[in-house]
């Protein structure tokens, strides 16, 4: 996991001319503290810090209106303008695209980036939406019915990815 995030960081300094201007938003739960981890890196290679928000999309996910008649928007809240800032949405797993949609629209509410980027950890495939990851830690072609815990010290007191496999 260390080696993937030191090498995304590395890519998302590349691919972005160093590291001014980018905003690192965490897919709650489990891609805030990815995002913490990878602005710590961008800050020993560049001497620059990054600053790290956090999205939680409960209420923009498109499941809510089978959950619910009447669905109520979330709201976030940053402490940064990300206006005209490159903003790179940090999660765990993608797996069909539908949570990295859902941040998408939380973020455009909020402002209006120059750009989206797209970090994860891990993709494991079965898109249902045309979302591609820019940074990826690790491919895991996975069943439609596997499970990927990915596990982050500071909330599951290991850093570790799990592969649980349904029959």
């Amino acid at each position: 996991m260390n080696r993937a995030l030191t090498r995304i960081s590395h890519e998302i300094l590349e691919s972005n001319k160093g590291a001014e201007n980018i905003v690192l938003i965490g897919i709650e739960t489990r891609g805030v503290p990815l995002a913490i981890k990878l602005a710590e890196k961008i800050k020993m290679i560049e001497n620059f810090e990054v600053p790290v928000e956090k999205v939680n999309i409960t209420y923009y996910r498109d499941d809510l209106v089978k959950k619910s008649e009447n669905p109520i928007k979330g709201e976030i809240h940053l402490e940064v303008d990300i206006n005209n800032k490159k903003v790179i949405l940090v999660d765990d797993v993608i797996f069909t695209g539908r949570t990295v949609r859902a941040a998408m629209d939380a973020v455009m509410d909020f402002g209006r980036p120059s750009c989206i980027q797209l970090a994860t950890l891990i993709d494991r495939g079965h898109r249902e939406l045309p979302i591609r990851p820019d940074y990826i830690g690790k491919n895991i072609p996975t069943s439609k019915t596997a499970i990927v815990h990915v596990q982050v010290q500071s909330i599951d007191k290991v850093n570790q990815v799990v592969l649980e496999t349904k029959y």
